[in-house]
């Protein structure tokens, strides 16, 4: 059994990495700030009130854990906003930035302490973070926050290969959840199974890398 804590559990794909590493019996803590009932019902342990974006916050996350050994840490609280040139927020920008790429940095090296030779870290991306592959331009706020967190999770593999900790930079699909509006092609259950197979596959050999929940290998 091991030790498996995934921020963003309320809902969507947290919610089902949540319930796909219950089901076969790993240790479940589920971060969010307001549990949704289908959270609640799964019988995992709920750390909820809990803003990534703060730091007090993800200190009182780390009191609560004292003396535990997290053996899979995955960020997956992320938010999505829609910018195209001409009538951009520069707030929701910020936001983004700050949520989707600061907040899992920060709160790794909160979390850094419980984490020990053999322990993983997943960061849930996008391939619209990738450079090559933007061929449509606009969602500035989106793809530059991702892009950044591509960034910080190749560093982190590189700081954190010496401490024995692997890292791996997960794109999930385009997944039908709140956060897409209800569109996509993945439901988040099947999501979550490529995404812990893909958890479950990591080395210290193969830290660092870009993965669709496919296995593929994504460009930079």
């Amino acid at each position: 059994m091991q030790n498996v804590l995934v921020t963003g559990a309320n809902r969507g794909i947290g919610l089902e990495l949540c319930r796909a590493f219950q089901a076969r019996g790993d240790g479940v803590f589920a971060v969010c700030r307001s549990p949704s009932p289908e959270l609640s019902a799964l019988g995992v342990r709920v750390l909820a009130g809990v803003d990534v974006t703060e730091d007090g916050s993800s200190a009182s996350l780390v009191r609560s854990l004292e003396g535990t050994r997290l053996d899979v840490l995955v960020h997956n609280a992320g938010i999505l906003r829609a910018e195209a040139l001409g009538t951009i927020s520069y707030d929701s920008i910020r936001a983004q930035l700050e949520t989707n790429a600061l907040a899992p940095l920060r709160l790794t090296e909160r979390l850094l302490p419980l984490l020990a030779p053999g322990s993983k870290i997943a960061l849930m991306t996008s391939r619209m973070g990738s450079i090559a592959d933007n061929t449509s331009g606009s969602m500035y706020g989106y793809r530059m926050s991702k892009a950044a967190l591509n960034m910080a999770g190749v560093s982190l593999a590189h700081d954190l290969e010496p401490r024995g900790i692997a890292v791996v930079i997960l794109h999930p699909g385009y997944v039908r959840t709140e956060m897409t509006g209800g569109h996509g092609s993945v439901e988040p259950r099947d999501a979550a199974v490529q995404l812990v197979a893909r958890v479950d596959e990591l080395t210290l050999a193969t830290s660092g890398r870009f993965l669709h929940a496919n296995g593929e290998v994504l460009p930079w």
